[in-house]
């Protein structure tokens, strides 16, 4: 696999951006090489492929889980949307900075972010498809979010009146999430 990775403005969180090889017929790429992305520092096991669909102006996060812990590879198979994820690490120097790209089925760009991040997205076209590779199995009872507009987090989404579910909408804030004992869970 001939992809191209790289560490953002928060260094544990990866874009990676495959290469694709096209010609008359179309297109092919490989999504995802255990191996070549653990010779570049991507060391994750996936066990569970999820998947979302939403509208336009849909904002979704932020979400992250504790237990097991669940990191996310994150890539848009149809359509665009603009993903998000937060540093929520007691001791962190970047707690509670975000980082964030716009990734289409175009530009197949994908973006890692290990399990001590909240990740969320916005829709930009009209509508989009999300893949997630996710180190962990889904377990309900010990998965939480962040609100999408926290303010001491400052989040540039690229919407103003988001399409939003009641969970996303009444999500604790950061300073809400660090003041519980679970949190600690994740630290630096």
């Amino acid at each position: 696999m001939n992809v191209t990775i790289e560490a953002m403005e928060i260094p544990e969180v990866k874009l990676i951006t495959p290469d694709v090889f096209e010609d008359h017929r179309g297109y092919f790429t490989e999504a995802y090489h255990e191996r070549a992305l653990a010779e570049q520092g991507v060391d994750a096991r996936f066990v569970q492929i999820n998947e979302s669909g939403s509208a336009r102006n849909v904002v979704r996060g932020l979400h992250f889980q504790w237990d097991p812990p669940m990191g996310k590879l994150m890539r848009v198979t149809s359509g665009a949307a603009f993903i998000v994820a937060v540093d929520i690490r007691h001791n962190s120097p970047t707690l509670g900075r975000w980082v964030g790209i716009e990734a289409s089925r175009e530009n197949r760009r994908q973006i890692y972010a290990p399990a001590s991040f909240a990740r969320g997205l916005c829709v930009l076209s009209e509508f989009a498809t999300v893949e997630y590779l996710c180190t962990g199995h889904y377990n309900g009872a010990c998965e939480s979010g962040i609100r999408w507009n926290d303010p001491e987090i400052g989040i540039e989404w690229p919407v103003t009146d988001p399409i939003l579910s009641d969970r996303d909408r009444d999500a604790q804030t950061l300073r809400d999430w660090l003041a519980k004992d679970v949190s600690k869970v994740f630290s630096a």
